[in-house]
């Protein structure tokens, strides 16, 4: 009869193994007949490898009988080995079992389910189930899903090489080989391979220069990818300049000359090599040897009580130097008297006695001169006592008589204390006229008749406060100096504006520089009054340090009191001269300490916006937002030999020549406006003339000189006494900025003084480039305000735009549509800091557009984004 527990689980024996397994349960002992059966081997996950079949195990104890089931099924008692055996430990039955797996049997499969096996185990008192093995079939794809990709590197730059293993069951492991041999992170920490197989190579040296191969491999196959060439290079760096040469020339003008090598490091692996000269020339003068001549004899002395009288001369005309040859010859002759002049013996005598009474007469004049000399000094004590001079002052005519340029009249100074000759610009006087053109332009011509000078330039800035002015500038000046901070602020009031403001803001124009201060409304908190001043500083007053090949790009600028309060950002406009291409340079904002020292506080194009500071770049203006005010410069580094400054060139003559020789001046300054303003003031004090409209040169990095040349000069009238063909100003000279009123003066000379006209050509071009035709105009600007007047939008429909614009809209036409539509969305997130966006924004659209800027315009952007509402554009008189 069949036993009740194997029908219950409905085992797949046959009636003969039924039968048999009753009677071992029929024997086995009774103190364990109440026992489960536990597994002694469970089956294990398996992978077919190929067309191999895997072998699953299962042993158990205490058991009568034990079966595989696979997904779900029996496995027919055939296809099972078993063997029963006793432990001899426990005396109990131990019963194993063995099956094959075929990969037709998975493959049957494929795509339903997973393919797995579990092992089922009975006993008298019940059932067990093993754990469930899967059986997989083993592959690996031969495509890798991505290889590695060849680079050329600089030395210790970091490397990232990619690697994504072919598909394959189980996943494939994933070693690196450089060269064919094994990379093993723990032995050179330089390597290291991420979790997702990537290989990065922390610091690039010579030798991890190779080809390096991805290797994928599992328990099926091996892959091996494309190899990856690595070429780590080495850029040329220059060594440092040799001294320079002794001079070429023994006597005279000559040439001495520098180098430098490309081997700190040496270019290695196509590296570029180093950019610029090798070898630097510069002019010299060596001190000419001098041989010394003699002077004219003297006068033959009295004849002597010897009967001898002399006569000298000296080694003086001229004297020996340099290394030049002393005089040959005597210094000192004697000659014989003749008898009728010889003394006799009384005479001697009255001789010495004569010696005693001189030297009597000696004692008597140097006291007498004592006496004088004393007189004069009590004299001048008490005329200047008298007088209240000041001992600091002196007459400026002392200072300038003999320096006078002809038809120029020297007029009183107005302060004592300014050792200054104003001229007088209205005298008439001869003119020049010529243009600046490239080496392939028509000559032109020159006319020398009589004319003006130039214009007048503005050279004073008035402030508008609520319809009055404050009082003069030059008292606002000179008390802002006094005190203990502003001590280096130069006395200049033709480039000082200052006003007096309160919460409404305004504005602080220096005329014809290009500088100015927006101050926006709230900037000032309300129940503040501030005096506020804008002054462009000299460079040589303050030495801005400037290293290696960095070069001052803008004007210095001050504007304080630093210490003021402020709720908001002002905006500070100044010109640059450089070509606006971040690409090119690497410019740092520069601001002076308390203590006098520079420090850099903004990279441009790394702006952060919670920082007090942020620049707008436009092609010729900085517009800097600042939260604190002080003194600013901005100071660039080229990166390479395509970066360029913009220099300005401007050409002057004498403004009267009444000799035969005649000076053309040929400027080369940074294109801003300051500078060139400058140079007007200066010219117009030495009675110069512009004689052409100023043009841009756009001056690259490639540590060549500018030369400058003046051709096709009429031979039968004029002649240049420039002794060579051109003139060249050093590159370095006009690269770091540091020089103001850099110029060249070409000296020519007319052979008689009826010639009036000149028709030349003027040639200015960079060594090694191109000749260049240029245009430039130069304008004024308008005076400072301070309240409403100084801004173009009105303030209370500035406060209808914020209030409009501020609050997020679902459609988007809130202020990031205006920012957009006024082409500043790359500051949108400069903008999204500030308590009020649109605010910043207005603010700097007055700062780009007060001088040309139209409120219509802004209506109209205000309804292209669907801000149409009458009432924001729509105030009253008694509102503006």
């Amino acid at each position: 009869t069949r036993p009740s527990s194997v029908t219950a689980n409905s085992t797949p024996c046959s009636s003969v193994s039924l039968f048999s397994l009753c009677l071992s349960i029929s024997t086995l002992p009774a103190a364990f007949s109440d026992l489960l059966p536990h597994f002694l081997v469970e089956p294990e996950d398996e992978y077919i490898v190929k067309n191999k079949p895997v072998t699953l195990t299962c042993r158990s104890t205490p058991a009568t009988q034990i079966y595989f089931k696979c997904n779900g099924e029996w496995v027919h008692q055939d296809d099972h080995l078993i063997e029963r055996t006793v432990d001899p430990a426990t005396a109990l039955p131990v019963m194993q079992v063995t099956i094959d797996i075929t990969r037709q049997q998975v493959e049957k499969i494929f795509g339903l389910d997973e393919y797995w096996c579990q092992c089922v185990a009975w006993s008298t008192t019940g059932t067990q189930k093993s754990q469930k093995a899967y059986i997989r079939i083993a592959y690996l794809r031969k495509n890798f899903e991505e290889e590695p990709q060849g680079k050329e590197v600089a030395l210790d730059q970091e490397v990232l090489l990619r690697c994504h293993p072919p598909e394959g069951v189980p996943q494939a492991e994933v070693e690196w080989q450089r060269n064919e041999d094994v990379i093993d992170p723990a032995s050179d920490p330089n390597f290291f391979i991420t979790t997702d197989h990537n290989l990065v190579i922390k610091n690039a040296r010579l030798a991890d220069t190779g080809n390096y191969t991805c290797v994928a491999k599992n328990i099926v196959a091996r892959r091996k990818s494309t190899s990856a060439t690595v070429l780590v290079y080495v850029n040329g760096g220059w060594s440092t300049w040799t001294t320079w040469s002794s001079c070429s020339a023994v006597c005279g003008r000559g040439w001495q000359k520098r180098s430098r090598s490309c081997t700190n490091p040496t270019p290695l692996n196509g590296g570029t090599s180093c950019e610029g000269q090798n070898v630097q020339k510069s002019a010299c003068v060596a001190t000419c040897p001098v041989d010394g001549g003699w002077s004219e004899w003297s006068k033959w002395s009295a004849c002597g009580a010897d009967c001898s009288m002399w006569r000298t001369r000296e080694c003086t005309q001229p004297s020996p130097g340099t290394g030049g040859k002393e005089c040959q010859g005597l210094d000192l002759q004697s000659l014989n008297c003749t008898s009728e002049q010889c003394p006799q013996s009384e005479c001697t005598t009255t001789h010495i006695l004569g010696a005693e009474d001189v030297a009597l007469y000696v004692g008597m004049v140097a006291v007498a001169l004592c006496l004088t000399l004393l007189l004069i000094v009590v004299v001048l004590v008490y005329r200047r006592k008298k007088e209240g001079l000041d001992a600091d002052v002196a007459d400026s005519s002392i200072l300038t008589t003999g320096f006078q340029p002809m038809g120029i009249k020297p007029s009183k100074p107005e302060n004592s204390h300014l050792l200054t000759i104003q001229p007088d610009l209205t005298t008439t006087t001869t003119s020049y006229q010529g243009t600046l053109r490239s080496r392939h332009d028509a000559p032109g011509k020159f006319s020398m008749t009589n004319g003006p000078l130039l214009d007048p330039l503005p050279n004073g800035s008035h402030t508008l406060h609520n319809g009055k002015l404050n009082s003069d500038p030059a008292e606002f000046v000179s008390r802002l100096s006094t005190q203990t901070y502003f001590k280096t602020l130069p006395r200049d009031v033709a480039n000082t504006s200052y006003g007096t403001f309160n919460f409404l803001g305004g504005r602080l124009t220096i005329p014809s520089t290009g500088i100015s201060l927006l101050i926006p409304p709230e900037a000032i908190p309300r129940g503040k009054i501030y005096e506020i001043y804008l002054t462009v500083q000299r460079k040589e007053d303050l030495r801005l340090p400037l290293a290696g090949c960095q070069t001052l790009l803008s004007p210095v600028v001050s504007c304080g009191p630093p210490g003021v309060v402020l709720s908001r950002p002002v905006i500070l406009s100044m010109d640059h001269c450089f070509d606006a291409c971040l690409d090119n340079w690497a410019v740092r904002l520069k601001k002076q300490n308390y203590e006098g020292v520079w420090e850099d506080i903004l990279l441009m194009g790394e702006e952060l916006v919670s920082e007090p500071y942020y620049c707008q770049l436009e092609a010729e203006t900085c517009r800097l937002f600042s939260e604190q005010l002080g003194t600013f410069a901005l100071v660039g580094e080229s990166l390479h030999m395509g970066a360029a400054k913009r220099l300005r060139l401007v050409l002057f003559s004498d403004a009267y020549c009444s000799t035969l020789e005649y000076n053309i001046r040929v400027y080369c300054m940074d294109d801003t406006q300051d500078v060139f303003k400058e140079v007007m003031q200066m010219e117009r004090q030495l009675g110069g003339r512009l004689i052409d409209e100023p043009h841009v040169l756009l001056f690259k990095d490639s540590y060549h000189n500018l030369r400058l040349s003046i051709h096709d000069m009429p031979q039968a009238h004029w002649r240049s006494k420039l002794l060579a063909g051109y003139q060249e100003i050093p590159f370095y000279h006009i690269w770091n900025g540091s020089q103001r009123y850099l110029h060249c003066t070409f000296t020519l000379e007319r052979l008689s003084l009826s010639t009036c006209e000149l028709t030349c050509q003027l040639c200015v071009w960079q060594v090694e480039g191109e000749g260049q035709s240029f245009t430039l105009t130069a304008h004024s600007e308008p005076l400072t305000l301070a309240g409403p007047s100084a801004f173009q939008i009105p303030y209370l429909i500035r406060q209808k735009i914020c209030s409009s614009l501020d609050a997020p809209c679902p459609n988007g036409a809130d202020w990031r549509m205006l920012a957009q539509r006024l082409k500043l969305e790359r500051h949108m997130s400069f903008f999204a800091s500030k308590a009020s966006p649109t605010s910043v924004i207005l603010d700097l659209w007055e700062a780009q557009h007060f001088h040309s800027g139209n409120i219509n315009q802004l209506a109209t952007v205000m309804a292209d984004i669907g801000k149409q509402e009458a009432m924001i554009f729509l105030v009253s008189d008694g509102e503006c």
